[in-house]
């Protein structure tokens, strides 16, 4: 029986500073694969010369993981795909730049995610599609951005892409705002496994460089509008009315290209209550001292008004952390019942929440990996090699 050869997938790279869990995302997907399916897939990234060198060397550092530079995908830096490579996939069917890029690295299928290559790309392709923000939160987004994002959704369908979800909710939302499609869906949820080499530092001494207690609450969520750090802080001056003084320390980028200014805004109302000590910013922090605050944490907060698999949650529940969410059908949908949930402007139950969480918690506490992540870690990749190994032999077959 002839050696199967490994599926060479093109992914383009996703700046951290700009979206921190797509790039969380794809570190993880290429660490999975090369731990629990060695030589099935080979990942392919393609990435931008303005790209930071630290992160893409962190990626190439994966075993069997491959590194594409070319100017061809500086567009990632920027936040935005460029107008121009979309209208060119448009009207001319092909993104031929790109296209020329993969040919020349002998890809067998290409990843798309929030960049579409063009009708007549010569490569099977699944298009992932991470939520419908757009479409739940049409007031978040200014007109030009809400129509590019649902034309870039409406050109994938109607290219015939198979689409990957990551959970039923989107599903759901898949099936309200783009009725009728015929193209194929998969859902596949992802689950997180970090390697030993960002578990290594020790949490107390993060904790400690940070300034934070033994006690504190943690949200890692970037600074963007529909991530909702308001009701945060609402129920820490809530919470400080009535005598109690608690301590949540934020990470995350703070720049939101649609809305600049939200986090100058929001700290300068942190201070105007005085609740510089109870809420905390620490800026963007290495991805270890990330891991290191989660374990030592009192519990992670979400109160994010859209999620489409929060990366948050996932890397909590890999832990054991409790969990304090907000009660998206997403969010329930991920954690089984096994969190905490409040309403996305109901300051009163978040703040109870925190209360008894804090009331509930341990001085000190460094959690370790959970006994059924190796399960679920090992369900996520069979269900993305199958459908990878599916778009790939229908396309040698059509």
């Amino acid at each position: 029986m002839p050696e199967r050869v490994p599926l060479r997938i093109a992914f383009t790279n996703i700046p951290r500073r700009l979206w921190a869990g797509g790039y969380n995302y794809q570190r993880n997907l290429f660490e999975v694969l090369n731990r629990h399916s060695p030589g099935t897939v080979v990942p392919v990234l393609f990435a931008g010369t303005a790209d930071d060198p630290d992160e893409i060397a962190v990626l190439a550092g994966i075993p069997g993981v491959e590194v594409v530079r070319s100017p061809v995908f500086d567009h990632a830096a920027t936040g935005l795909a460029r107008a121009t490579d979309l209208a060119r996939a448009i009207v001319f069917g092909l993104d031929t730049p790109a296209a020329a890029a993969f040919t020349a690295s002998k890809i067998d299928m290409v990843f798309e995610s929030a960049r579409f290559f063009g009708w007549r790309l010569p490569f099977p392709a699944v298009a992932w599609f991470p939520d419908f923000q757009h479409r739940l939160l049409p007031h978040l987004f200014s007109r030009s951005a809400y129509w590019r994002r649902d034309l870039g959704f409406r050109v994938q369908i109607a290219s015939g892409r198979h689409i990957m979800l990551s959970s039923a909710t989107a599903l759901g939302d898949l099936k309200k705002f783009y009725p009728g499609n015929s193209n194929g869906v998969s859902v596949v949820r992802f689950a997180t496994e970090p390697p030993a080499s960002l578990l290594a530092t020790q949490p107390s001494d993060v904790v400690a460089h940070y300034g934070l207690p033994s006690r504190y609450f943690y949200l890692p969520n970037q600074f963007w509008r529909h991530k909702n750090h308001q009701i945060v802080v609402d129920a820490l001056d809530l919470l400080k009315c009535r005598g109690l003084d608690v301590v949540v320390a934020a990470s995350g980028s703070t720049q939101d290209f649609r809305e600049s200014g939200l986090f100058e805004r929001t700290m300068s109302e942190v201070r105007s209550r005085g609740l510089e000590m109870n809420f905390k910013h620490l800026g963007m922090i290495p991805l270890d001292h990330v891991y290191a605050l989660l374990r030592a944490s009192t519990a992670l907060i979400n109160p994010s008004r859209c999620e489409g698999w929060s990366t948050t949650v996932e890397e909590a529940k890999s832990f054991g952390v409790p969990m304090l969410l907000s009660g998206l059908d997403v969010h329930r949908e991920q954690t089984g019942g096994k969190a905490r949930y409040f309403g996305v402007d109901d300051v009163q139950a978040l703040a109870d929440h925190i209360r008894d969480a804090a009331e509930s918690a341990p001085d000190a506490v460094v959690r370790q990996l959970q006994p059924d992540l190796d399960d679920r870690v090992r369900a996520f990749v069979a269900d993305f090699v199958h459908l990878a190994t599916e778009v790939a032999r229908g396309a040698e077959t059509s």
